[in-house]
Order: C-alpha cells, then sequence, then structure tokens
C-alpha cells in the first residue's frame, strides 16, 4: 500500500512536444485552466463601475419609471403579466372576480359612514339615536357579509383549485370588498352578477 513505485512505473512515456500542448477535446472543460494572475486580471476587467455615474442614474430612474407606468396601467386594465405581484396569478384573478360579481355590505361603508355622521352631528336626539343603531347596525352587516365572503370563496377555491397555494387569498378578496367598486385596482373585470 505505501511502497516505494518501480523505477518502470514512474517513468513517464515520452512523448511529441506537439501533442503536449494540444488539450484533449473530451476533456471536461475544453480549455486549459488559466493562470492565477489571468484570472485576477479578468475579474478585474469585467467588474467596472459605469463610466458615468450621473447617466447611470438616470437610466436607473428612467427605468424605473418606466416600470411604476407599466404596473400602474396594468392595474387599470387589468393586463396579468405586468401586475404586481401581490395581484399576479389565476387564484388571485379569481377571488378579484369572485368579489367583483357580488353586492357586499363592506363596499357601502364609506358611504354610510359619512351619512351617519352627518346625523350625529345634528341637534336632534332621535336623529343621533338613530345614528347610533344605524352604526351598530352596519357593523353587523359587514361582520356577516365578510363571514359569508370568507366561508363561500374558500369552498369555491378548493374545488376549483386544489393543488394552489390558497394562503392569503381570504384576506386579499375582504380587504378588496372594503373598497368602493370604483376605486378598487386592478380595475373590476366582471358586471355584477356574472357567472365566471
Amino acid at each position: 500500500m505505501f511502497r516505494r513505485r518501480s523505477q518502470a512505473e514512474t517513468a513517464a512515456p515520452e512523448t511529441d512536444p506537439v501533442e503536449a500542448d494540444v488539450r484533449d477535446p473530451e476533456a471536461p472543460k475544453g480549455r486549459p485552466t488559466p493562470k492565477r494572475s489571468e484570472a485576477q486580471a479578468n475579474r478585474k476587467t469585467r467588474v467596472t463601475p459605469p463610466k458615468d455615474r450621473k447617466e447611470a442614474a438616470r437610466v436607473a430612474r428612467q427605468r424605473a419609471r418606466e416600470d411604476r407606468e407599466a404596473q400602474r396601467n396594468a392595474l387599470l386594465t387589468g393586463e396579468e403579466r405586468a401586475l404586481p405581484l401581490r395581484d399576479k396569478g389565476p387564484v388571485r384573478r379569481y377571488c378579484r372576480d369572485f368579489v367583483d360579481a357580488r353586492f357586499s355590505a363592506a363596499e357601502f361603508f364609506l358611504p354610510s359612514a359619512v351619512l351617519i355622521l352627518i346625523m350625529s352631528i345634528m341637534p336632534s336626539a332621535a336623529l343621533k339615536n338613530a345614528s347610533l343603531l344605524m352604526w351598530a347596525a352596519i357593523i353587523v352587516l359587514i361582520v356577516l357579509d365578510s363571514i359569508r365572503l370568507n366561508y363561500t370563496l374558500k369552498k369555491r377555491l378548493r374545488e376549483r383549485f386544489p393543488d394552489a397555494n390558497l394562503k392569503g387569498c381570504t384576506p386579499y378578496a375582504l380587504m378588496r370588498s372594503l373598497q368602493m367598486r370604483r376605486l378598487r385596482l386592478p380595475k373590476p373585470q366582471v358586471k355584477r352578477g356574472e357567472k365566471f
């Protein structure tokens, strides 16, 4: 195991000097390993700062502006490929369509809150009491409607997308249902009551 090799084993066969320089084409890299100085020189020349930093910053700002504009247009038109990451995918699209195709109590929260606020500052005690009752009624309606939306949406998502990751879909739909229909982004792509 640890014995010395004989002279015959250690003697290398003599080769032609021209053949020694030619690398075997079936070798793993297909090229000779570069010297350390060459490798370091290559690394230094590849990573170079931009020649004009102001110009590079201007181009980066322009590119970011174009990306934001494309994203805003996608939110307005519903174009899937340029949407933000939180809105992308067939599951999120289904959630949006599910919310947009129905009436929800939560979307009328802001207009009713304004009405309740106006009623509560009136001098009449009857109007103030009615505003308190309306406030409690709208909160109860929103909670019940949200529970129903959550249950129904989860059931439909499990049926339609059995293998998909459904994490975060129902909160996404609930937050969308809280917004007034005309203010929702991405814009609604289905009409109310439409089957999809």
